[in-house]
């Protein structure tokens, strides 16, 4: 019985977190830029992935931006598929790691973190290299820094900021 009630609470928990992921680009996108620096979606995927598990965590991560995609054609193909890897890689990473950290604090909470947006980072790197090289386009290393890195370092202060606080 008390896996069952487990099961559904992070069944619920991860469409909570889904929706989050839905609705928040709405309050940081009304200016573009801004939005894609701030990277809303990827946050209720790792606090999904720390707080209901590495399963839960891949799979918000990777509906999350093709469900955005059907509903309001944002982001945009093949953009969301690249991200869709991307966050999948980033629930996949942290839950997993987080979950068989020997000790679940703050330490072991930034380890986890750093890896899994490094790994996130590289999957969509690698996923966009090979979707671009499908329609015959050029995606050059020059462009994934200033892509995945260099334009998301608010994003990045933000999550290392924001997640931290959200799970003490």
């Amino acid at each position: 019985m008390k896996h069952q009630n487990q099961s559904l609470r992070n069944l619920l928990l991860a469409a909570m977190f889904l929706a989050i992921g839905l609705v928040l680009p709405f309050f940081t996108g009304q200016i573009k830029e801004i939005g894609n620096m701030l990277l809303p979606m990827h946050l209720p995927v790792f606090l999904c992935a720390l707080i209901c598990g590495w399963q839960y965590g891949t799979a918000v991560g990777f509906i999350m931006p093709l469900l955005r995609f059907a509903l309001f054609s944002m982001p945009r193909m093949p953009t969301a598929l690249a991200m869709a890897f991307e966050m999948a890689a980033y629930g996949a990473v942290i839950g997993f790691l987080y979950a068989r950290s020997r000790w679940q604090c703050v330490k072991a909470l930034y380890k986890c973190l750093l890896l899994a947006m490094v790994a996130g980072r590289l999957v969509y790197g690698a996923v966009t290299f090979v979707l671009m090289g499908l329609a015959g386009s050029a995606f050059t290393f020059q462009a994934f820094l200033a892509g995945a890195v260099l334009n998301a370092i608010p994003g990045i202060v933000l999550q290392l900021v924001l997640i931290p606080a959200v799970m003490v």
